[in-house]
């Protein structure tokens, strides 16, 4: 079978689990090698990258603060380095807390901000040479419905997704120019993996939930 993605490298970012780890591993089965990102578990980015390779395929386990420039730098140049480009950059790494509007403080504001909308604009600063090189780059933004529809205790989170759609529009009209596309991927609510006792988001209570054991995304949308 034919891989539309063979020869191309894949960035990941918030890989380890949940949606990110869904991406990391269509985009592999469609031939790519993948750099999985993510913060905090070293041993949930390596066992995707051990999926990975069960399966054929070429994977690198990146670990990275998104919101580290100089930690996001590093990430990019080590896929370079590992696999000899960069043509898709997945900005999914994201913290989504919830906590009523008064009760939120300019570093919770931030932390979320650092995150969401300054990680995907680090994340892009750090790939461009790469994705320019290539003539035919992608880049994919993950974005939230809570950014089109509101959300409970989400006020930050709501701005931080809804930036990420004006940063997609942005991108857009300054990267054609190099054959990059530039796209923000909404998927519906997925009933993700969450600490042991924690509630569904508000939002999760008030509309349908999808609950599978797997997530499968089509890895040609990710080339606009």
């Amino acid at each position: 079978m034919t891989k539309e993605l063979a020869g191309r490298v894949a960035i990941v970012t918030g890989a380890g689990r949940n949606i990110g780890r869904a991406i990391a591993l269509e985009l592999s089965d469609a031939g790519a090698a993948v750099a999985v990102n993510g913060r905090v578990s070293r041993a949930d980015v390596e066992a995707v990258v051990a999926e990975i390779e069960s399966r054929g395929g070429k994977a690198l386990a990146a670990m990275a603060d998104v919101s580290d420039e100089a930690a996001v730098q590093r990430m990019a140049a080590a896929a370079a380095e590992r696999f000899g480009r960069i043509d898709i950059l997945v900005n999914n790494a994201a913290v989504r807390p919830e906590k009523p509007f008064e009760s939120i403080s300019l570093s919770d504001w931030r932390a979320v901000h650092s995150v969401i909308l300054e990680g995907a604009f680090l994340a892009v600063k750090a790939c461009l040479p790469h994705l320019k090189a290539t003539g035919s780059g992608a880049i994919v933004n993950i974005g939230g419905m809570s950014a089109h529809t509101g959300a409970k205790h989400r006020a930050h989170v709501v701005a931080a997704k809804s930036g990420l759609i004006g940063f997609t529009r942005g991108l857009a009209h300054d990267l054609a120019e190099n054959g990059i596309t530039v796209n923000c991927v909404v998927p519906g609510l997925v009933d993700t993996v969450r600490a042991p006792g924690a509630k569904p988001p508000q939002h999760h209570q008030l509309n349908k939930t999808i609950t599978r054991q797997s997530l499968h995304v089509n890895a040609g949308a990710y080339l606009g």
